[in-house]
């Protein structure tokens, strides 16, 4: 297990380091947000989901805490079955432990399998859940999203995937439609998808959630610029960029940007290269989409998942879609 482990590290870290270097050698520079999460990013991200300003956590909270027996229900699984819980991103599980409790006490029977690219975040969650759910059988898996796609299609047992956190919100339409048809690829007839969405809400609602008062999202996006700066043996200085977010209320997409606050050249050892800067120069670190229905029946109709129900929070400010794979 080591050995394996070690060996996806060292992919994951060649994949970084060949990310950099695309993301800021195109016309309009970038960094994928997946790589926000190390082990202060992970930290940093708990911090931020409780934030009072960061209302998805809560809104998707109050649906699996207040709702679950609903949530369940809308699965439609049959509890003689034993079935595979496998959750995308799960990063700290908080949400998730409600409906595994529930699924236990109810008798259900399923091994939960949480994925996500930080091994960090993987470890930390495995002792939450043997401290507070020592009876849930439980198998973690390091890798992102695509690439855990083609192992998750050879998985024998009936399939939940959960989506959850508007994670999908990360994509780019045109890459969320290619992601939905290719978990369609990997599921089986009936198996069942919960997909999580923030839904579409004023700017005075949503621009707080990435722009906070004690700057902690700053921080979190700083950090991505503090790890190239250690893995990839770049110097940054972290004091020339800011923190710029933005959200178009009408286009329903939120975007953060790093931005250079002075003309500069920052040196990656690992890549050999030299990258320029130009004053107010920004590099995109993250999309987060919102959703209305519309949005989500355009992004899922590429696939064979159909929408079987939906539940949202009491402020209406968050859905969980049910999705089932068809035969159609």
């Amino acid at each position: 297990m080591e050995t394996i482990l070690k060996t996806q590290t060292e992919v994951i870290n060649a994949t970084f380091k060949n990310d950099v270097d695309l993301g800021l050698s195109a016309p309009t520079k970038y960094l994928p947000s997946k790589y926000f999460y190390d082990k202060k990013g992970d930290a940093l991200f708990v911090e931020i989901m409780n934030m009072p300003e960061y209302y998805l956590t809560d809104a998707e909270h109050d649906i699996f805490k207040n709702q679950t027996l609903n949530l369940i229900s809308a699965l439609k699984i049959n509890k003689t079955i034993n079935f595979d819980l496998i959750e995308l991103g799960a990063g700290d599980g908080i949400k998730t432990k409600e409906l595994l409790k529930t699924l236990k006490q109810l008798g259900f029977k399923f091994t939960f399998i949480p994925v996500d690219i930080s091994q960090n975040a993987l470890n930390n969650l495995e002792k939450t859940i043997k401290k507070e759910l020592p009876y849930i059988s439980m198998n973690t898996k390091q890798g992102d999203y695509f690439n855990v796609l083609e192992d998750i299609k050879w998985f024998q047992k009936p399939k939940v995937i959960l989506f959850l956190g508007s994670n999908i919100g990360n994509l780019k339409d045109g890459k969320a439609k290619e992601f939905i048809h290719k978990l369609s690829l990997a599921l089986n007839v009936n198996d069942k998808v919960i997909l999580g969405a923030d839904l579409i809400k004023p700017k005075s609602i949503v621009l707080p959630a990435y722009n906070d008062s004690k700057g902690i999202t700053k921080r979190f996006n700083i950090n991505l610029l503090e790890r190239i700066n250690r893995e990839l043996n770049a110097n940054f200085d972290l004091n020339n960029f800011k923190h710029q977010p933005e959200y178009n209320e009408k286009e329903g997409i939120a975007k953060s940007f790093l931005v250079s606050t002075k003309k500069q050249n920052v040196e990656i050892g690992a890549l050999n290269k030299t990258f320029t800067f130009y004053k107010n120069e920004r590099i995109h670190t993250e999309n987060s989409r919102k959703y209305n229905d519309t949005i989500i029946e355009d992004i899922t109709k590429v696939s064979k998942l159909k929408i079987i129900d939906k539940l949202t929070d009491s402020k209406n400010y968050f859905a969980d879609y049910i999705l089932e794979k068809t035969a159609e």
